[in-house]
């Protein structure tokens, strides 16, 4: 059989996927609430995970139809043409939001601490100096394609009285508990199809 090596294969995949899965709910009961964000693989692996899933499952039929060699018909090649463009429509705009947030945020570090007032932001390891006094308007953008796989990639524009601005990314955290905070401030709220700074 031409294929009998994936069948091991899957069952180390699934064995993985419950130890990891395992592994990382035993540390979150002994690990303490963070109020720092930053960009980390696990973060980015929560939001990555369906499209990446997607786009894989795109491209493993292309080798199947190409050891069909010369039996192969061009009907064959049609629908698979057809199906990895069709996880690439799926998939391609939320890698392509990915790269854009961490182009935007892999230097951010934000501390984040609601009950001690706390909101500081670091870029390139050098805090961004402003207070809650210093912030002109706030703006929130949060994506309205509800099924799609980049409706968790939302971000903040915090505008600053100078002129500067600061972006922060659902690639660092969550953003809502942010926005809560910053609620009393003037602020704008926007959805879009597509998220992209």
């Amino acid at each position: 059989m031409k294929f009998a090596f994936l069948k091991p294969l899957l069952e180390i995949a699934v064995v993985l996927l419950v130890v990891l899965g395992a592994l990382r709910w035993v540390t979150s009961l002994f690990s303490k609430r963070t109020h720092i964000y930053q960009v980390t693989a696990a973060r980015q692996m929560r939001l990555l995970f369906w499209p990446l899933l997607a786009l894989g499952a795109g491209l493993s039929v292309v080798p199947a139809v190409a050891m069909g060699g010369p039996e192969a018909s061009s009907f064959e090649w049609v629908l698979t043409a057809a199906f990895v463009l069709f996880t690439l429509a799926l998939s391609g705009p939320a890698l392509l939001l990915h790269v854009r947030y961490w182009t935007l945020n892999e230097g951010t570090v934000l501390v984040f601490q609601p009950t001690e007032n706390r909101l500081e932001v670091y870029e390139a390891e050098q805090r961004v100096t402003f207070e809650r006094r210093d912030l002109a308007k706030v703006e929130r953008v949060t994506c309205r394609a509800r099924r799609t796989f980049w409706v968790k990639y939302d971000y903040l524009r915090l505008h600053l009285q100078d002129g500067r601005v600061v972006v922060l990314t659902s690639l660092l955290a969550d953003l809502e508990p942010v926005a809560v905070f910053l609620r009393n401030l003037p602020s704008h709220n926007q959805q879009k199809t597509w998220c992209w700074v």
